[in-house]
């Protein structure tokens, strides 16, 4: 089976699709992880834990990240669809507070690996989307934090529907802004 890095966006994000799929009439089968190829493509190898969540439509979540241990995800949707963002938050990057998004589905079976120093959310777009991540580091409740999803300076274009509001969590309301991130000392863990 291959697996290939379909893009490549805001140095290090990259775009991971399945070119072998096995179909038939009982499901599908492919591989979406394998340390061999992840190696030849120079992605990360080492994976210490695997999350998995449920959203309703309309749930917006991020933009998330952890500083310590710093933490990169290999992201995909494993039901329904979600509008998937990445944003550089590393210090001296020259892509810092610019994002990527992009569709992601159970049907199309892309994953999106978002490095450390990116901060990430999901839109679910289908009634219901169950979400799954690898993650390089162990979660840390005391070294996490958010970017507010609708932070102007970034400016992300959340396929939201007109005279909707997302549905937030108090935490990801109360958010900060990238500036605001950016002037805290934890932000210069992230360098690029």
């Amino acid at each position: 089976m291959r697996i290939e890095i379909e893009s490549e966006h805001l140095n290090g994000l990259k775009v991971l699709s399945h070119p072998d799929v096995f179909e038939d009439d009982r499901g599908f089968f492919v591989e979406v992880f394998r340390r061999d190829l992840f190696a030849q493509l120079r992605l990360p190898t080492e994976f210490v834990q695997l999350n998995h969540s449920r959203s309703g439509k309309g749930v917006l979540r991020g933009l998330h990240f952890q500083w310590e241990p710093a933490m990169g995800k290999l992201m995909r949707v494993t039901l329904g669809s979600a509008y998937l963002v990445a944003v550089d938050i590393r210090k001296g990057s020259p892509s810092l507070g610019q994002w990527f998004g992009m569709e992601v589905s159970a049907r199309n079976k892309k994953q999106i690996w978002a490095p450390a120093g990116f901060a990430r959310g999901f839109y679910v777009l289908s009634e219901y989307a169950e979400m799954q991540y690898l993650c390089t580091g162990v979660y840390n409740q005391q070294c996490e934090s958010g970017i507010r999803w609708d932070d102007p300076r970034l400016g992300i274009s959340w396929p939201v529907a007109a005279g909707t509001a997302p549905i937030l969590s108090d935490k990801d309301r109360k958010a900060r802004t990238l500036q605001e991130w950016l002037a805290t000392p934890e932000a210069d863990h992230f360098q690029f």
